[in-house]
């Protein structure tokens, strides 16, 4: 398998998961936490897909999908802010996100997820080895940026769908 392909599969388990974590459910039940300050469905796959659309769009020098197409924004209550991706949400932060039905995520997560498989699809194996972000020590790959994203991905929406089974939905 070549590593395109790998990556290929990789990313692409996201979405079915995803989707199995918000259809039918209502907005306020995207919006549930099983308490106080804790994450909720609707905030998990919202901060999986703004992390992957920001980081594969700078990987691209492209801009996000979220600011480019802001009805996704909007239908999760939000301006569209591109450096709003949910790291350091606080609880009050968390509870902002507020998607108004499962295709608002779906929907976005669709495009993003798009966009990422393409650039997956013409991804060379000696490209992985290119820096692509000198702020860590070391600097980051864009092979060891594409295993992270797809690692929080990939435990964000495995807490999704954690948390849809304690919803009993």
């Amino acid at each position: 398998m070549d590593v395109a392909a790998l990556l290929q599969d990789l990313f692409g388990r996201t979405p079915p998961i995803a989707s199995a974590a918000v259809e039918g459910l209502r907005a306020d039940q995207l919006a549930w936490a099983p308490e106080p300050g804790a994450n909720s469905i609707g905030w998990l796959v919202w901060h999986l897909t703004r992390v992957q659309d920001h980081h594969v769009s700078e990987l691209l020098d492209d801009e996000q999908i979220w600011t480019s197409d802001d009805r996704w924004a909007k239908r999760c209550g939000l301006a569209p802010d591109p450096h709003n991706t949910g790291y350091g949400h606080s609880a009050d932060d968390v509870a902002t996100v507020r998607p108004d039905a499962p295709d608002a995520l779906l929907g976005y997560l669709t495009a993003v997820d798009e966009r990422t498989q393409r650039m997956l699809a013409g991804l060379s194996d000696d490209e992985l080895d290119r820096i692509v972000d000198r702020r860590w020590d070391p600097p980051v790959t864009l092979g060891v940026r594409l295993i992270s994203i797809a690692d929080d991905s990939l435990q964000h929406v495995g807490q999704a769908a954690y948390l849809r089974g304690l919803l009993g939905a």
